[in-house]
């Protein structure tokens, strides 16, 4: 009898303590850091400098900080979240794996909600909506295109994995198209030294290039109906977490619900003013 006595209640501590790890599978812990992933190099969204000034965040495993745009976001969800923040530079391509394996929380980085990423990460609501335009130097031939069909027969470049590089390019007619750049200051340097005639981005690195490089031109046909094609989920920026992090999730939604266009305008017009003027 005690051993039949011994043997239940050994199994209901065993179903106690399944029940304890089920009831905590998926949460976030409090007292850990946020681990924040971005590329550390997508000014005015995020970048590297040497010191805190303006309230950079230390990166993980390096002596520099990070700060911009997506920096000032995910201070603000850590804040709402009680948590220490903690950024973690990783290549663009890095991002999700690092996601989905757990070695980061979320992913505040520019990116599209695409029905493709969403296929693999869960997205928050947009963080930012980020309109599409062409970069061109002031010099260009090009210089004075109102719409896509006169950037005709051009040489172009964009960053590697954006809908930039996989959407808008392909869209303009008889279009050189180089190999992709690693990095947005990659793609900038590109144009700057006149290996292309334009590229495309969005529309705040557009204005942080022209912050720094005098001599460069942003042509925006928005208003034009020779523009890009794309769609809302193209041009929409999410920050992405874990597929089934719920909790996270809501409040990072949370976050955003009680901000406005204005407030993300703002914050990036901030971001710009104080992005550093070298690479």
């Amino acid at each position: 009898m005690k051993k039949i006595t011994s043997i239940l209640l050994a199994a209901l501590m065993l179903l106690t303590l399944t029940a304890c790890g089920s009831s905590s599978e998926g949460t976030d812990d409090a007292s850990a850091p946020l681990r924040v992933a971005m590329e550390c190099g997508y000014a005015p969204y995020n970048w590297t400098q040497q010191d805190d000034s303006n309230g950079a965040v230390a990166i993980a495993d390096s002596s520099d900080y990070a700060y911009g745009y997506d920096v000032m976001m995910a201070q603000k969800i850590a804040d709402s979240l009680g948590r220490d923040l903690e950024i973690v530079k990783l290549d663009w391509d890095s991002l999700i794996p690092a996601l989905q394996s757990g070695d980061v929380d979320a992913v505040i980085a520019g990116q599209s909600i695409t029905s493709e990423r969403l296929q693999v990460v869960d997205f928050s609501e947009p963080y930012y909506y980020a309109s599409i335009v062409t970069l061109v130097k002031k010099d260009s031939k090009y210089a004075s295109a109102q719409g896509i069909n006169d950037l005709a027969g051009g040489t172009a470049t964009s960053q590697l994995g954006t809908i930039w590089y996989d959407v808008c390019l392909p869209q303009i007619p008889d279009a050189n198209i180089l190999a992709a750049q690693e990095t947005a200051p990659a793609m900038l340097v590109a144009l700057e030294s006149g290996a292309v005639d334009y590229v495309v981005t969005d529309m705040p690195t557009a204005l942080a290039a022209t912050a720094v490089y005098d001599d460069m031109l942003i042509l925006d046909f928005t208003d034009s109906d020779d523009n890009f094609n794309v769609s809302e989920e193209e041009i929409n920026l999410g920050i992405s977490v874990q597929k089934g992090n719920t909790e996270l999730l809501d409040a990072i939604n949370g976050v955003l619900a009680d901000m406005t266009v204005d407030d993300y305008e703002a914050m990036m017009t901030e971001a710009i003013s104080v992005q550093p003027l070298s690479e």
